[in-house]
């Protein structure tokens, strides 16, 4: 991780923090410090800053850079589950255990090298080289749905559909226990983990996160569960299903260490449902992807259990 401190003059008070670091920092466009800004990477004085803060002069700006790599994103010719595809998108069904997009560690056989092979060029370029096309990601070890920009101009339409809530995104999971409501929500703030950067956790002054959740079924010591994503925050429905004491099975960073399913290979969360309007005709578009088979073979084990 590098570190880049930058102090602001009293001239520069009122600027906004993405212009005024971006005029700053050589090799830093506006949109890759909105991404920092979202990683919670710029800092002032230990607090981390928002997209909306506004320099008030004087003060020393902390810009955390992750380690950069010289590298090439390579097109592989990975399988892909297409649900959709036209000229403006592509709609695909991720396998658990694919990462979305190159970082360290997994510069290689990611749903970004598979889509570049697919697509060619045909990616839009707003996130940048490491990420084309990826307007919103899932976890590694999370299956489902994902929509991908094949143009500038649809990667902007799914962004402010998203940022609006106006997206719907409907998962399902199998969590630990059995809550005490069939539905409710769940609105609690989530930030980085003070001490592990790598986790996330409920902070009062964090980012707004909000989750609708419907129970399925309930089974004996565990309950399929259905969630709709009002906010999509990192590892949101992880982190808030371990906060109220029902974490999603087999989830190796927020679930339980003992539990008969915590070696399943990951987190039980499955990206069930997505509804958008097409960014170029404004049709209102649903898309659904079955339940895997991961997922229907521990439902399978807790009809028996019960």
């Amino acid at each position: 991780m590098n570190e880049i401190r930058v102090v602001a003059s009293v001239s520069d008070a009122g600027e906004r923090l993405d212009r005024w670091l971006a005029a700053r920092i050589d090799g830093l466009t506006r949109s890759a410090i909105q991404n920092l800004l979202e990683e919670q990477a710029v800092t002032c004085k230990g607090k981390i800053l928002k997209k909306n803060y506004k320099i008030t002069g004087g003060e020393e700006i902390c810009v955390y850079l992750p380690d950069l790599r010289e590298v090439d994103i390579t097109p592989e010719n990975i399988p892909l589950d297409i649900v959709y595809e036209d000229a403006d998108i592509v709609v695909v069904n991720k396998p658990r255990g694919m990462v979305v997009h190159p970082a360290a560690g997994n510069w290689s056989g990611t749903l970004v090298n598979a889509l570049m092979y697919h697509c060619g060029d045909s990616l839009s370029g707003i996130n940048g080289v490491h990420r084309p096309g990826i307007v919103h990601r899932i976890d590694k070890d999370t299956s489902g749905l994902l929509v991908v920009a094949k143009n500038d101009a649809a990667h902007q339409s799914l962004a402010a559909q998203i940022a609006a809530h106006t997206a719907f995104r409907g998962y399902q999971a199998i969590v630990v226990g059995s809550p005490r409501t069939d539905r409710g929500t769940i609105d609690k703030p989530i930030a980085r983990h003070k001490t592990d950067r790598k986790k996330m956790a409920i902070v009062e002054g964090g980012r707004a996160a909000v989750t609708h959740y419907e129970v399925c079924k309930r089974y004996h010591g565990y309950t399929h569960m259905r969630f709709q994503l009002e906010t999509g925050r990192t590892h949101q429905i992880r982190v808030h299903m371990a906060s109220v004491g029902h974490p999603i099975i087999g989830d190796p960073v927020y679930g339980l260490k003992k539990d008969r399913f915590a070696d399943i290979g990951g987190q039980c969360l499955h990206a069930a449902e997505l509804t958008l309007c097409h960014p170029a005709t404004g049709q209102k578009m649903c898309f659904t992807a079955p339940l895997p088979d991961y997922f229907l073979n521990i439902l399978e084990k807790l009809e028996k259990m019960s």
